[in-house]
């Protein structure tokens, strides 16, 4: 017998297992507390699994995990030398990149000033400026970074984008490399954060980088909370240096209710939703990658959690 265990609390293992199981045959579908042979379990679909989690599956041989950060499998004990792919998924790309179209038009057509107004009973007239007199800074430009760095180059921003190695995307100005950083810091009215978080990432933007922003800059953030110096963020969010944030991730998930950025009428804050796996449009692909494992074939989409991606 071969079983596939699947875990995530925010997951519907019916979705994943209805849409999977006309693809696998032969592989039984359960939830981690229903296996009843960990010898038989060759595959697993998960998402931030609990440490330990992998210790009894000796014959694991490919991890599947159901989203794009890989940083929660980073310095695991417990998970076998195997294939870790990650979901590939254009509707995933579409989501995210919604999200940041709607949170950058938010800030460029100054929304939150008409929220506070409305609040006031306050008639208050900003005339709109034009996409192109605002610049939207796009940190990562991984496949969900690119993806949305051309959707707003596309609604005509002047967008620009920072990443570990040199990229090359049509209409955007790329750059890479921390010698270059500082300088992307300060030519963005709108930065929007995507990077994974690595090693090299984690507090990438401190107190010092996020000064760097011009005064009165809007910050998005859909990475992870741990690329940013969250304090220095609120400081800089209460002194006003950085005038607006949209934050989607935090240093802590959840967000302790006695955060002060909960109570911030310049914040906006969602629970980790930006863009989440959709088995409709992803289990034909996790099927076939299962499929590739089972002949002992190359699977495809593979990303290495020492580098995170």
């Amino acid at each position: 017998m071969t079983t596939l265990v699947f875990y995530s609390e925010f997951d519907s293992f019916e979705e994943w297992s209805a849409l999977l199981a006309p693809h696998l045959p032969g592989v039984t579908l359960c939830r981690a507390e229903d296996v009843q042979d960990a010898n038989d379990v060759h595959f697993a679909l998960a998402w931030k699994p609990p440490q330990g989690f992998f210790a009894s599956y000796r014959n694991l041989k490919l991890l599947v995990n159901l989203g794009a950060g890989v940083d929660s499998l980073v310095g695991r004990d417990d998970l076998p030398d195997i294939p870790i792919i990650r979901l590939s998924d254009p509707d995933m790309a579409r989501m995210m990149a919604g999200y940041v179209l709607f949170a950058v038009l938010r800030y460029a057509r100054d929304i939150p000033a008409f929220e506070r107004a409305q609040r006031e009973q306050r008639w208050h007239y900003l005339h709109p400026r034009e996409p192109s007199s605002v610049r939207v800074g796009v940190m990562g430009l991984g496949e969900l970074g690119a993806y949305a760095a051309q959707e707003l180059a596309r609604q005509g921003f002047t967008v620009s984008g920072w990443s570990r190695s040199q990229k090359a995307l049509a209409g955007i100005h790329c750059c890479s490399g921390l010698a270059s950083l500082d300088d992307f810091l300060g030519q963005n009215d709108i930065l929007v954060v995507m990077l994974p978080l690595t090693p090299s990432t984690a507090g990438l933007l401190s107190a010092s980088r996020l000064a760097r922003l011009p005064k009165g800059a809007a910050f998005i953030n859909v990475s992870r909370g741990a690329v940013v110096d969250q304090a220095a963020l609120t400081a800089a969010l209460q002194a006003g240096h950085i005038a607006e944030a949209t934050l989607d991730v935090f240093d802590r998930e959840p967000l302790p209710p006695q955060d002060p950025l909960w109570r911030m009428e310049n914040v906006l804050i969602t629970p980790h939703l930006a863009s989440v796996a959709i088995p409709a449009s992803a289990a034909q692909q996790v099927a076939e990658n299962i499929q590739r494992a089972a002949r002992g074939e190359p699977v495809t989409n593979q990303v290495f959690p020492e580098r995170g991606y």
